[in-house]
């Protein structure tokens, strides 16, 4: 067996989490393929037959996670780059873009991403002066860390020209609408094919490392462009790594002719993704019913009811899927009502076994939980954005108040409901991080929101396939794909939102098979081995 064609591999002695055998303890892959779970007594029976036998020594083996919404170059330039996340203050933000542009003096633009005025003590974000003394008057594009507004340097801008007469431009304050979507095409045409190369590779090697086996790639002409996707999608298919599933996030509209021909040639799976019906909340561009909380508007609307009818009906008829990035009540009231029209013209049937997308989907109240378990849309949900800015302090309560902002992300009820829900990232919005990812719906700021981690895991495994319209993966049984993950863990528990949740599941007679403790403070599992279609694509240092 080499590198590229997989063998037969036994695994035992561990915990193989499958529910077709609770009590697992063996696994053997064929190829591309689960062929067997089991105890590790019936394991003997392979022993001399497989080309491979992993020793686990009490490891546990999971199915590898689908991080469900992912920009991989923005990951990879942010795991290359300039990051900001981590600055402390506004002086130090401008500390670091300074010695970041004295380090790549042969970049034409320098990038970088995460800053957040809101976590500063200042409160504000750099002005166009400080950037470009910071920069010595070079091109650079900053994005704050929801990815839906910038801050750039006067150099920048003469980049784009025309960019003053745009929607969302402001002399002084982050661009945001047409005005930041014309200066990222701008900095995305401006980086090299080997810089771009470099950071896509960076991208997928550290998901790999996290037990990540998949990703969802949320493209667009508004995002990262063409050239990018079909990079990413090349550079995937060259070498061992994570899955690349990619959407294309463009209207097909009238007037907007090729758009699905398009999503074909690329080889994305629909016309999704990052297809704005709105902005975000920390850019003040979320689109609201009422206004925001610290800003005398609503935010930003992108499509109408009437566009995002057109455009589910488009997709529907040629197979493929159609989604849209929804925060804001007011934009999700458009999407449902955009996809309700489609289902009246076409046959709610049809609509609904299209699996439809919403893309964050954080402003749901009951009547649209309802209407999404009604129509079969996919919730594509990111937990670590409650557990970043979420709570009682923190950003949503600044921008929509604390009994608005308590109402948001509502997994629990959207579970009960019967919507479908696959858990990612949006990295670099909140960092690769799947167990952190479980943890923060396990752990939701909002009680009622929680979930059991049992129900997570499942979102951010098996979840993810289904929201690419595929039922046989994201799970260790016969048959499936072998895309798994093999980890270094605590105790194995069965770990429920609320102590008053029924306690029958944790005793070992019931057969529920567990999951490592992921209570805040607990430290999370470590990965030792990744493996997708039989193929290893990471294996940490022996210990």
């Amino acid at each position: 067996m080499n590198e590229r064609t997989p063998g037969t591999v036994l695994l035992r002695g561990g915990t193989v989490y499958s529910p077709a055998d609770p009590f697992a303890t063996a696994m053997v892959v064929d190829g591309g393929t689960v062929a067997w779970i089991g105890s590790e007594g019936a394991a003997d029976g392979f022993a001399d037959s497989v080309d491979e036998v992993v020793r686990l020594d009490g490891a546990l083996v999971t199915p590898a996670f689908t991080d469900a919404h992912v920009h991989t170059t923005a990951t990879g330039l942010a795991l290359t780059g300039l990051d900001l996340s981590a600055a402390r203050d506004l002086d130090d933000a401008l500390a670091r873009v300074t010695a970041y542009a004295a380090a790549h003096p042969g970049h034409r633009v320098l990038l970088g991403h995460g800053w957040d005025a809101s976590r500063w003590p200042e409160s504000r974000t750099p002005t166009r002066a400080e950037l470009d003394a910071a920069t010595g008057g070079r091109p650079l594009y900053l994005t704050r860390a929801d990815m839906h507004s910038a801050v750039v340097t006067t150099a920048m801008l003469d980049l784009v020209p025309g960019v003053e007469a745009l929607p969302g431009h402001h002399p002084e304050g982050p661009l945001t609408r047409d005005a930041h979507h014309a200066v990222r095409r701008a900095a995305q045409d401006a980086i090299a094919p080997g810089q771009r190369r470099d950071a896509q590779h960076a991208a997928l090697r550290h998901a790999a490392s996290l037990g990540i086996g998949s990703l969802h790639e949320c493209a667009g002409p508004q995002i990262s462009g063409e050239d990018d996707l079909t990079a990413l999608l090349r550079l995937a298919a060259e070498q061992p790594g994570p899955r690349v599933l990619a959407y294309w996030a463009e209207a097909a509209v009238p007037g907007a002719d090729g758009v699905l021909d398009r999503v074909r040639d690329l080889g994305a799976l629909g016309a999704a993704g990052d297809l704005f019906a709105d902005g975000a909340l920390g850019s003040h561009t979320a689109c609201l019913h009422q206004p925001y909380a610290d800003a005398d508007h609503t935010g930003s609307a992108y499509l109408t009811a009437g566009q995002i009818a057109w455009h589910v009906g488009a997709c529907t008829e040629a197979g493929l899927q159609a989604g849209f990035h929804a925060i804001g009540d007011a934009a999700i009231t458009a999407v449902i009502a955009g996809v309700r029209a489609a289902a009246e013209r076409l046959g709610i049937d049809r609509v609904r076994a299209a699996r439809h997308r919403v893309e964050h989907a954080e402003m749901l109240d009951p009547d649209a939980i309802a209407a999404f378990a009604d129509l079969g849309l996919v919730a594509s949900v990111q937990p670590a954005f409650d557990a970043t800015w979420g709570g009682t302090d923190g950003m949503y309560a600044a921008r929509l108040g604390t009994e608005r902002a308590r109402t948001l992300n509502p997994y629990a009820a959207m579970l009960k409901a019967g919507v479908p829900l696959a858990l990612g990232s949006d990295s670099p919005v909140t960092p690769l991080d799947p167990w952190g990812t479980v943890r923060a719906a396990a752990f939701h700021r909002t009680l009622q929101h929680r979930v059991s981690v049992r129900a997570a895991f499942t979102a951010h495994t098996r979840g993810g396939w289904r929201a690419v319209r595929r039922d046989d993966a994201g799970v260790l049984v016969p048959g499936a794909p072998a895309d798994y993950a093999v980890w270094r863990a605590g105790e194995l528990v069965v770990q429920a939102p609320d102590e008053r949740v029924a306690n029958w599941s944790t005793d070992p007679r019931s057969g529920t098979p567990g999951l490592p403790d992921l209570t805040p403070g607990e430290p999370l599992p470590r990965c030792v081995r990744t493996v997708v279609g039989g193929l290893t694509i990471f294996e940490g240092p022996n210990e």
